[in-house]
């Protein structure tokens, strides 16, 4: 009898999947902000925790990787895991600085956390529940983290949000040269790269999108934030078309 092979719940990695990526971190931070701005902040709060969780429940519940599931969660994260950022600093007045640290040493207690258990932290590898709930754990560390880190480049050490981005454009061509030139780690690059598009996607949506008195180019949060939420949609409308004719393909051989 055929041994029954495990459903994964996390789409493989391709460039679609790190262009979504980053349009999703510049699309939670330009809404986040859009949101806090215009409506009561704690409504606002109130409003992305509860996204978040429905995006959850209908994550968890899939029985296999859906691609409008998958990224509607990860869009969630991405909202909420900004506006927990900047709780810290807003409204608890914690610097940039404190909140990266303090995120960061979340992210490698989860980290080494989910390696005791499981022994592994590839992507590769989930399809338990146990091991979705660290990966989720993990992704909302990762942008908190980011946001904290972008928000202190560029305001607590002045960079300002474009010259932010482009540094951590720059950072994130480290984990890239290193798994693909000189073949290292497969799991540590991935999961660098990953932190990393959260300050770089960020940094360029906060730059599109905030005043010019605050260093941006003034084209209205809103505005940014719906473009982003198109752009999503499109190349998961596509990739959704891609799976499925690849699916099709693959009965019929």
């Amino acid at each position: 009898m055929p041994k029954t092979i495990p459903l994964k719940k996390v789409p493989d990695l391709s460039p679609y999947f790190w262009i979504i990526k980053i349009l999703s971190t510049a699309m939670g931070e330009a809404l986040s902000d859009f949101l806090v701005h215009t409506i009561d902040p704690i409504i606002a709060v109130s409003i992305g925790a509860t996204g978040l969780i429905v995006a959850l429940v209908i994550q968890f519940t899939a029985k296999a990787y859906k691609p409008w599931k998958y990224w509607l969660t990860v869009s969630m994260v991405a909202i909420f895991g900004t506006m927990a950022a900047d709780v810290l600093h807003v409204g608890l007045g914690i610097p940039y600085v404190v909140s990266t640290l303090f995120f960061a040493v979340a992210l490698t207690v989860i980290f080494i956390t989910w390696y005791k258990k499981e022994k592994t932290l590839s992507i590769h590898s989930i399809y338990t529940v146990r091991r979705e709930i660290f990966y989720w754990l993990t992704v909302m560390a990762t942008f908190a983290l980011g946001t904290a880190a972008g928000d202190m480049t560029a305001n607590t050490l002045g960079l300002g949000y474009l010259a932010s981005g482009l540094l951590f454009a720059i950072l994130i061509l480290i984990p890239a040269i290193a798994y693909f030139r000189f073949k290292a780690n497969e799991v540590l690059t991935f999961w660098i790269a990953y932190i990393l598009t959260r300050p770089l996607g960020a940094s360029f949506a906060d730059w599109l999108g905030v005043p010019h008195n605050l260093g941006g180019l003034d084209l209205g949060r809103g505005w940014v934030s719906l473009v982003l939420v198109i752009l999503i949609a499109c190349f998961v409308f596509y990739i959704t078309k891609m799976d499925r004719k690849q699916k099709a393909t693959s009965k019929l051989i």
